[in-house]
């Protein structure tokens, strides 16, 4: 299973943990986000994709409070049946995720982002994907992002309506996608996905 803890890494602006709550409450989770204590929040996943995918949600601060966030994901076993309530969960994967977000804490840079389980070499290739990841994210601009929300990953024909729908042009649409490497992430996210998946099978 896949543990994501998270926890306010930009502390001077408040507590903005209820934002990042209402910008994961779309997250397929298998145990629902919620605060643990102080500025963290935790959540758990099955697939890895979606884990990756609230992940990368905590690297675009502009929907997170406007600050930045330290992510660890923990591949590891939990305790089963898993329980409704987050505070309820037990087992090694909350050790790897906390153990990771603590990791996290020491990036200097935008993508705080870190892995960890019971394969630490496979933790740290699925963490540098993800940080190289990360640091896309954190970097697109507003008038991108209003571009890429708009956008399905692996649907053709989209640039068009998508100008039509912002009153801009399929060129700049274009442009704008390549500006922001949407098309890069979404190819490289299944690398990272992979190697999680390995680690569970490394126990």
């Amino acid at each position: 299973m896949y543990t994501v803890t998270i926890n306010q890494r930009d502390r001077e602006p408040g507590d903005k943990v209820p934002n990042l709550l209402r910008a994961l409450s779309r997250a397929r989770a298998e145990v629902p986000f919620a605060r643990t204590v102080g500025d963290e929040v935790q959540g758990v996943f099955l697939s890895a994709e979606l884990a990756i995918d609230a992940s990368l949600t905590a690297m675009r601060a502009e929907s997170c409070g406007g600050v930045r966030w330290n992510v660890g994901i923990g591949v590891g076993p939990l305790g089963e049946p898993l329980p409704e309530a987050i505070h309820d969960v037990t087992g090694l994967g909350l050790v790897y995720s906390r153990r990771a977000v603590e990791r996290a804490q020491h990036i200097k840079d935008e993508a705080a982002i870190s892995v960890d389980g019971p394969d630490r070499v496979l933790a740290a290739e699925a963490a540098a994907i993800l940080r190289l990841l990360g640091l896309i994210i954190a970097r697109r601009t507003t008038a991108e992002w209003r571009v890429i929300e708009l956008l399905t990953p692996g649907v053709r024909g989209q640039q068009k309506a998508v100008a039509e729908a912002l009153g801009i042009t399929a060129q700049a649409v274009s442009k704008a996608i390549a500006r922001a490497h949407w098309n890069e992430e979404f190819e490289a996210r299944p690398a990272a996905a992979h190697l999680m998946r390995l680690m569970l099978e490394a126990r």
